[in-house]
């Protein structure tokens, strides 16, 4: 089979992760439930069909979703709505293992922090591109009427433009790093491999140590919407979404560019710059929030009459604290993706990673729904989501103690130089062996012509 020649560009870890950026750009939010389950094992199955199948079927349901809320608007089908919903559950769980592998192996060490910050730029892009086209529908209408048809079907249009990109992510042997390694040469793994390496990371004490983290790092998602949709109008609602897109763009690219591929501290010490700059991002952010939440409950309107609208007094500061909300989201996030990519570079490994990271994600985001959906205070709901991250930290600061200057030592390291010149001499030796049967061919022939026919040697003597 005749390799094609792609860019040099177009081959490089980075240039695979805008790509899966802009996969992941145009899809929207996830149902947590089937998600969870399925996340158990999508690493697995990323594994077992490779990334651009696996990103092009989990993408596939979001579109499936997007459809079904137009049709529950236009013709009022909610069980089509739940079943969209469940199968968007285990899509979703293999665009994000397929998602999490490439970000994670595919780039060098040095840069791994960066990776993530560009997906989650991109990716919140697009989230703050929808925040702002409500705020402007709010500003000019006051507010926000039934989606129009031609809304759900540009929408859908930018869905299967990220379908579209996923057939765009190159297989791990063909990404070539900037020190000339390639990823993975192996693309695909087997059935019974997958189970029991599986069973191997569920014994992994540093995976267990890090499930409060996983657990937590989406838990406050329902209550900072709860509070969202409390206390605050329709435009100021659709404002404080800006901010917080925004927030998460400029946290991811603040974590990843210098804090967590600082060049000048080791891998650890950067481990630690990180755990100590996100722990006191949390604290202080959330210790305002709380010096904030203290003053009201559900009942906020009812007690003072309406809710804030961005021209109050009263909104003073609260802009900026769903800015800093998602400023440290991002950076939990990055930490907790950078410690993982920091324990291997190995896409197979990182693929079961990132699908166990997102079971238990969603696993804790269906729990704060749940504990929103039954009206629990919302003090509550803040404490809970602010003394997990608290929980977490010193668990991450044990794992970040194993973590080694560089995993190339142990894990399998080949150069492209390297596979150029095997190939190189494999060919040669093929046209060699050609060479050879060609001329053993040609000293038959010789031979053959050599000896007499029998009939012709009789008459000879005679």
């Amino acid at each position: 089979m005749v390799a094609i020649k792609l860019p040099a560009l177009y081959t490089t870890p980075m240039a695979q992760v805008v790509l899966v950026g802009i996969t992941c750009f145009a899809t929207p939010g996830v149902l947590y439930g089937m998600f969870a389950l399925t996340g158990l094992i999508s690493g697995g199955i990323s594994n077992l069909l490779g990334p651009r199948l696996t990103l092009f079927i989990g993408t596939l349901g979001y579109a499936l979703y997007f459809g079904a809320l137009w049709c529950l608007q236009t013709q009022g089908t909610r069980w089509f709505l739940v079943l969209a919903g469940a199968i968007l559950g285990m899509t979703a769980a293999l665009l994000w293992s397929a998602q999490g592998s490439i970000m994670m192996s595919y780039p060098l060490e040095k840069d791994k922090g960066k990776a993530f910050a560009v997906f989650w730029a991109i990716f919140q892009f697009g989230s703050f591109i929808g925040s702002v086209i409500s705020l402007a529908i709010n500003i000019e209408k006051g507010g926000l009427n039934a989606v129009s048809t031609s809304t759900y079907i540009a929408f859908l249009v930018i869905i299967f433009i990220g379908v579209a990109s996923a057939f765009a992510i190159l297989p791990s042997n063909r990404v070539v790093r900037a020190d000339g390694t390639i990823v993975k040469l192996d693309t695909t793994t087997k059935v019974h491999e997958e189970l029991f390496a599986m069973f191997r990371l569920i014994k992994d004490w540093r995976m267990l140590a890090l499930f409060p983290m996983f657990f937590a790092s989406n838990y406050f998602y329902a209550y900072q919407g709860s509070v969202n949709a409390t206390v605050f109008d329709g435009p100021t609602r659709a404002l404080n979404a800006t901010l917080e897109g925004a927030g998460a763009i400029v946290g991811a690219l603040f974590i990843g560019f210098f804090v967590l591929d600082n060049k000048y501290m080791s891998r650890r010490n950067r481990g630690y710059f990180g755990l100590a700059v996100v722990t006191t991002i949390i604290v202080i952010v959330w210790a305002v929030g709380l010096s904030w939440q203290v003053t009201f409950g559900r009942d906020y309107v009812t007690v003072h009459g309406r809710p804030i609208n961005y021209h109050d007094s009263d909104y003073k500061g609260k802009g900026a604290l769903f800015f800093f909300y998602y400023f440290g989201d991002a950076c939990y996030q990055a930490l907790a993706y950078w410690i993982m990519s920091a324990l291997s570079n190995d896409p197979f490994t990182l693929a079961r990673f990132a699908g166990l990271y997102k079971a238990i994600q969603s696993a804790g985001s269906a729990g704060s729904y749940g504990m929103d959906a039954v009206l629990h205070p919302l003090l509550n709901e803040h404490l809970a989501s602010w003394s997990m991250m608290l929980v977490s930290f010193p668990l991450a600061f044990l794992v970040i103690r194993t973590i080694k200057e560089t995993s190339y030592e142990e894990e399998k390291v080949v150069y492209v130089d390297d596979v150029a010149t095997k190939e190189m001499e494999e060919a040669g030796s093929e046209s060699e062996k050609e060479g050879e049967d060609g001329g053993k061919e040609k000293e038959k022939e010789s031979v053959k012509s050599d000896v007499i026919p029998v009939p012709v040697a009789a008459s000879l003597e005679a």
